[in-house]
């Protein structure tokens, strides 16, 4: 992909808030603890009319014991590759450090265009200090803050410069399929299984994932956003205020997305909080999809497979439409029928029911067993139309809309889905006035 800038530099410059900055939304997350983004994220940006892709990264660090942060050094060398501009990001207050001169040599290793941005610079004596970044051997340092914002405009006025001349937007009307679930279901592992390298960090570490994470991938002629998301747990266990915001992100990736393939783990089964998240991408109208994982892990016989089933329908109650799919992403086992699943019904959520095909087979089945009368009175339905909107929503025209009771509507919701195939979609039903 053309046209990528990526911000690097040690942690705690303020590389997450420019990048928010320049995408124009708090996407990233942002506090003062160190190594809080720790996979590489990235987001849309757009200056004098040329679009470009940002990628934030975690804060390069060296020698540390730590298994997150040898991960970030992985990442950010991946973004350096990735990237077609690098903007070098160092912090006037802290002034030059040692960290910085050792990430300048890994930075001038790549033969790429760099700019050193001295962030921070929010006052006349902080821009003087600036002065002491030359010393890094960058042609041009350029003051800034990130926070206010002052000194972005001119930065930005020279990466532009150097841009490839500007390409639609790649993700117009492609769809997005979000991978939600508990922490270490295998969310991130299943997104690397597919894209078949490290996109993502994976650990055996609950919460690795903190920033909601896009990949753009092909698969049978078909193209589309995978989204790996932080894992959703009960709010009494969200304990500091950064996975309560990686929370956020991941419910924002489910209302931004098309399908929502929620992935339990089969060893700690069907629990309260996946019922949670389906309620809630249902409650969105979201395509939903059901993937148990490390389906390997289970010992099994003839009646396993049915009786795990048996028991997440029950759960789900009247959301049984949603399918179920039995995976292990470690064996590579089924991952790519789940992405054929998940394909299949995005297209399902824009499937339109001709009206003609619609009345032929619902006025027979409501025939079969109409609306019981109440107080009396026979409700008639006349008419079955599927209406123009996002999601399928389809309308009874019939006498007494006022007497269509909940248990008969679920009946005809049932009929719908029997003979029409809306498998995984939430569907809407509406009854008027003839």
């Amino acid at each position: 992909m053309s046209n990528i800038v990526a911000i690097v530099g040690r942690p705690n410059v303020g590389k997450s808030t420019f990048f928010n900055r320049l995408v124009e939304k708090k996407q990233a997350i942002m506090d003062n603890e160190s190594g809080v983004t720790r996979d590489r994220q990235y987001g849309e940006a757009e200056w004098n009319g040329k679009r470009f892709t940002v990628i934030d990264t975690g804060g390069y660090v060296t020698g540390s014991e730590d298994i997150f942060e040898s991960e970030i050094r992985k990442q950010v060398k991946e973004a350096l590759n990735e990237a077609s501009v690098i903007l070098f990001m160092v912090d006037c207050h802290a002034g030059l450090t040692g960290l910085d001169k050792d990430f300048a040599k890994i930075v001038r290793e790549i033969s790429k265009p760099v700019f050193v941005v001295a962030n921070k610079a929010d006052t006349a004596e902080k821009s003087y200090t600036m002065g002491e970044f030359y010393a890094l051997g960058f042609d041009e340092v350029y003051p800034i803050s990130s926070a206010s914002g002052s000194g972005t405009g001119e930065i930005l006025d020279e990466v532009v410069k150097i841009l490839e001349p500007d390409h639609e937007d790649p993700y117009e009307g492609v769809p997005r399929i979000a991978i939600l679930g508990r922490p270490n279901a295998g969310k991130s592992s299943f997104l690397n299984a597919l894209v078949g390298r490290e996109r993502t960090i994976v650990t055996d570490i609950a919460g690795t994932t903190r920033d909601s994470i896009n990949t753009h991938y092909k698969l049978y002629g078909k193209d589309f956003i995978l989204t790996d998301t932080a894992g959703l747990r009960k709010k009494t266990k969200v304990k500091d205020d950064i996975e309560f915001y990686s929370t956020i992100r991941a419910i924002q990736s489910l209302q931004d997305s098309d399908v929502c393939i929620i992935m339990i783990d089969a060893e700690r089964g069907f629990e309260a909080q996946d019922m949670q998240i389906i309620s809630l991408a249902h409650k969105y109208k979201k395509g939903i999809m059901i993937m148990v994982n490390k389906w390997d892990l289970i010992e099994k016989d003839a009646k396993t497979h049915d009786k795990f089933k048996k028991e997440i329908e029950e759960r789900l109650g009247p959301l049984s439409y949603i399918p179920i799919i039995f995976t292990s992403v470690l064996q590579k086992q089924r991952i790519f029928q789940a992405i054929e699943l998940a394909m299949k019904i995005c297209e399902s959520r824009h499937d339109k029911v001709t009206t003609s095909a619609l009345n032929e087979v619902m006025l027979k089945e409501i025939e079969n067993y109409p609306p019981p009368a109440l107080k009396g009175k026979h409700i008639k339905i006349k008419y079955v139309t599927q209406l123009p909107t996002y999601t399928p929503c389809f309308a009874f025209f019939c006498n007494l809309p006022q007497y269509i009771k909940p248990p008969y509507e679920r009946y005809l919701e049932n009929r719908l889905r029997a003979n029409f195939d809306f498998e995984g979609v939430p569907i809407k039903l509406v009854f008027r006035k003839k």
